[in-house]
């Protein structure tokens, strides 16, 4: 999904959630549970931008159909490499309704863990403003 991967790395925040599903779910790599729908994914997704960085996609594998996506990708959070992978699936128009993330090592897990932990109340106040474009 070039479009997002172009968004993503550019921190083009509008064109990343206009390619997210109303009934997105989201689960972290650090959350015991997924979040639900479109608000609360984009304002993680918002707090990832903020917390990553040197961002960058250095892989894509596609299923035949292009629903399934793995996106592998490199950043640092707080000093400390991290690698990562985003599995996608869209659904039938296009946008995605899954969104999963892994990420090792596991200090940089746990670095990332902590981050987003700091930005969670902005986070939460985002998706409680959150108004669809």
């Amino acid at each position: 999904m070039r479009k997002f991967t172009d968004a993503v790395e550019a921190g083009d925040h509008s064109a990343v959630e206009a390619l997210l599903a109303d009934n997105v779910r989201f689960t972290s790599p650090v959350a015991f549970k997924p979040y639900d729908g479109k608000a609360i994914t984009s304002a993680i997704l918002r707090g990832v931008l903020r917390v990553f960085e040197n961002f960058r996609y250095t892989k894509t594998i596609e299923s035949v159909d292009g629903r399934d996506q793995a996106l592998v990708f490199e950043a640092t959070v707080d000093g400390k490499k991290i690698n990562g992978c985003d599995f996608l699936h869209l659904d039938e128009d296009g946008l995605i309704d899954d969104f999963v993330v892994m990420v090792r090592p596991l200090s940089a897990a746990k670095a990332l863990s902590e981050a987003m932990g700091a930005q969670f109340p902005q986070i939460s106040a985002e998706a409680a403003q959150y108004r669809p474009a």
